[in-house]
């Protein structure tokens, strides 16, 4: 009976020995670092294959990347300028070219007031507005108002004011007909348009007008 306590004790004393030996010799010279570079493995292994999982659709998209680009090429929506200077300047010109074209001459059509309005930028994409005046015949002005809202890129129209005016005629008299005559419309309204959103921009939601007319454009964002 003593014999085999002490070997039971010996062997229990080898027994923490060698833990103590794994733990202090072991373990942190050996042990850990094959458990880092194991998991620096799996690690790397999985990122080739996410990278190899990547390179083969590829083709597809880039294909896909083309279509949409071709898609925001071909929509009319947005504004073909990129900044809101160039956006100004060409609003003011559609604007020319659309009264001289409903009133050639400026005859019963003629623009009085046109001038940028800054907005702060709260809105989900940039828009920029010009406030025009007009004074303008009714038929006149039906036709400005249509060949703004149905041409490309779209336009909106917003504010819009209507005042009839009349003048008189030189020397007219009181009873003559052709004394008070119909001097047309004192128009006023905000002209608008969107910018084109830039590549990989995430715009921030905007509000309820800003939708309204993203809506009206059709647009999405870009990928």
């Amino acid at each position: 009976m003593p014999a085999d306590r002490d070997r039971w004790i010996s062997l229990g004393l080898l027994a923490a020995a060698l833990l103590v030996a794994y733990a202090v010799l072991v373990h942190p010279w050996w042990t850990v670092p094959m458990l880092e570079a194991n998991a620096q493995i799996t690690t790397l292994q999985q990122r080739e294959l996410r990278q190899r999982m990547a390179l083969k659709q590829a083709p597809q998209v880039s294909q896909r990347l083309t279509q949409v680009r071709q898609q925001q090429a071909n929509r009319p929506g947005f504004l073909d300028e990129t900044t809101p200077e160039l956006a100004t300047a060409s609003l003011v010109q559609r604007l020319e070219t659309v009264v001289a074209q409903a009133s050639p001459g400026n005859r019963s059509c003629a623009i009085t007031n046109r001038s940028p309005l800054s907005e702060p930028g709260r809105e989900r994409y940039t828009r920029v507005v010009v406030q025009v005046r007009l004074r303008c015949g009714s038929s006149e002005l039906a036709a400005v108002l249509h060949s703004l809202e149905s041409g490309a890129p779209r336009l909106f129209v917003d504010n819009l004011n209507l005042l009839a005016q009349r003048y008189f005629a030189p020397g007219g008299l009181a009873g003559d007909n052709n004394a008070g005559r119909d001097g047309g419309l004192d128009v006023s309204f905000d002209l608008y348009g969107y910018l084109r959103p830039l590549p990989g921009a995430n715009p921030a939601p905007g509000n309820r007008s800003a939708n309204a007319g993203a809506t009206a454009l059709g647009a999405t964002d870009a990928p």
